[in-house]
Order: structure tokens, then sequence, then C-alpha cells
């Protein structure tokens, strides 16, 4: 059976029900799954009129109820937005609706219900305006699942980064670059590599400083906390080369095809060469929770939100990877 995968609208606000309209609006995407939406029915509904697509939105109330046919969109309506919520504006309502579709769809993941969660993108300053305080997506998922170890992995292009630390501080992201958190998203690269196909991964980690800290020169992290990780890796089985220099590793793992993924140390050490190299179809996967999630790797795109100009490959390429990884966990079992 193809995986049900619940698609959570994200911010109202933003381009999440459009590029949600535009992507179940290919057939292509029923041929691989069966899509439902957990949002707000009216809000979906003002979606297709924008894009102008000969789609109906129809409501249930329940997954097992969706007909999951091309050309009527599935939704579990939480019915907790109003169908004229402003576009472009940040709004606690559509924060806190926000939030309310995601511990939905983790409800529904947890009892076994979809196989997979894909995301369109929430405001966080909406969110946390709406009393929902989380820095984003990946917290809120791990604190609804009481996940204690999980990491970002991105994918796009020629190129896979995952995170030892995402929504920080430059400052506080380098106080966090420790062996036993290096060595976890080294061991959670190797897994997720796995879910989708790879089973002998070659895993590179990036240093943190310039150089990987030239022997000590400029840094010591290198020394004390990323080489030991490595080597506890290593006697552990897996494949990991490093640390290797931040400015060469990315050439070397997405062009010159030396490694499958890259454990980067902060956020914008691998969302810079991924969005240079893929951002239009990059997909933001979660690894490490007790069910699959994936979602775009944009924002809310408050500057055209609600002019229907959105690109949907994000959000097309999101659903694929949910699939694919459901079916390869299906396969596992």
């Amino acid at each position: 059976m193809k995986p049900v995968i619940g698609i959570t609208i994200g911010d109202a606000a933003g381009v999440g029900p459009e590029i949600i309209v535009k992507s179940l609006a290919e057939k292509e995407v029923y041929d691989i799954c069966r899509p439902v939406v957990i949002g707000d029915l009216g809000i979906m509904r003002r979606a297709v009129s924008i894009i102008g697509k000969d789609l109906i939105c129809r409501a249930i109330d329940d997954v097992v109820n969706g007909g999951h046919e091309f050309g009527r969109i599935d939704v579990i309506d939480l019915n907790n937005l109003p169908e004229d919520l402003p576009f472009a504006q940040v709004d606690p309502r559509a924060g806190k609706a926000a939030y309310e579709y995601v511990e939905t769809a983790v409800k529904l993941a947890l009892a076994g219900k979809i196989a997979a969660i894909a995301t369109a993108p929430l405001n966080k300053d909406a969110m946390n305006q709406g009393g929902c305080h989380f820095p984003g997506h990946t917290e809120i998922l791990a604190h609804l699942s009481a996940t204690k170890d999980y990491a970002m992995m991105l994918t796009g292009g020629s190129l896979r980064v995952i995170h030892v630390s995402t929504h920080l501080s430059l400052r506080q992201a380098c106080e966090k670059v420790k062996k036993e958190r290096v060595l976890k998203v080294i061991q959670l690269a190797g897994q997720a590599m796995k879910t989708i196909g790879i089973e002998a991964p070659r895993i590179a980690v990036a240093g943190l400083n310039p150089h990987s800290g030239e022997g000590g020169l400029f840094g010591t992290e290198e020394i004390e906390e990323i080489i030991p990780a490595i080597e506890s890796a290593k006697a552990m089985g897996l494949n990991v080369t490093g640390p290797v220099a931040p400015d060469t590793v990315f050439y070397r793992a997405a062009l010159k095809k030396d490694f499958d993924i890259v454990v980067v140390m902060y956020h914008d050490q691998g969302h810079i060469p991924l969005k240079v190299l893929g951002f239009e179809e990059g997909v933001n996967i979660t690894v490490g929770l007790p069910f699959i999630r994936t979602s775009v790797d944009h924002g809310t795109a408050f500057d055209i939100a609600g002019k229907g100009t959105a690109n949907h490959l994000s959000m097309i390429e999101s659903i694929r990877m949910a699939a694919l990884m459901a079916q390869a966990s299906a396969k596992g079992r």
C-alpha cells in the first residue's frame, strides 16, 4: 500500500497552503502516496481559489475515511482560523494554529495512522506570540514525542548535511561542540542514510575552526572534542573521515562525491552551502524521532503570500522524500 503522508499547512498567512495545493495538483504525488492535509478547510479552499486549480477540498474526521483521490484534497479540519485571515502579517492566531496542526500530526504519527509528516513553513514570531514558545519545528517535534537525541538533516541538489546544533546563537553553538553530541550526530547520520537506501554511508565531519584548527593554532575544539568523537565512531564500525576543513568539505561531498553526508557543527555552516547548491529543491529531515518528518527548506515567504506565485518544488520533494523513507521503513520491519 502507498504510505499515508500527513501534510501540515504551517502558518496560513504565508505560502504554505498555496504550495500544498500546487503539489497536490500534480498526479505524481498520488502515485507515490496517500496525502492527507492537516489544517483548516476554509484556508485550503481559499488557496485553491488563488491557485486556480480544479480541485475539491473536503473535510474528513479520520485518516481512514480519506479517499486519497487525485482531484480531491482530504483535509483533517481543525477549523481554527477565519477564512479572511490577512496574508503576509505576523498573526498570533496563525502561529497558534500552526502549532496545533503539528500537534495533531504528531498524535496521528504516534498512533500509526500516518506513515510520515511533511510540514509547510511556520512563522516563529507568530507562533511565540500565539503562546507556543519554541524556536521552530524541530524542537516542537522533539518535545511532543519526548525525543532527547535528534538532529536536523538537509538534502538538496548534490549535498546532504546534518547539524550538531541549529537554532542557537553562534557563541552558544560553539559551546555545543562536545564529544558526546558530535558522536551522537555521526550515529544519526549513519542511521539516516540507511533509511534512504545507503547501507554503508561515507560520513565526513566538518571542523569548527578555520583549517580545522590547524593543530590547535586557531582553536582546540577539533583536538579536544571532534577528533575523539570521530575515533569513537570508527570504533563502532562507521566509515567516518575528518575533521575536514570547512572550506573544502562541501566541495568534496557535493562535487567530487567523496562523501554521502557531512556532519556540520552549526546552522549556517550547513545551510549556506546547501541552499547555494539546491535551494528550490531542499528538504529538511528531522532525524532521531520515532516517526518520519520532512519539510520544505524555506520560510513563509510573506512577501509573495496570497499571490499564487510561490515555487512548490521543495514541497513536492518533501512529500516524495517522506514517501520514500516510509516505504523503506515498512520494508525494514
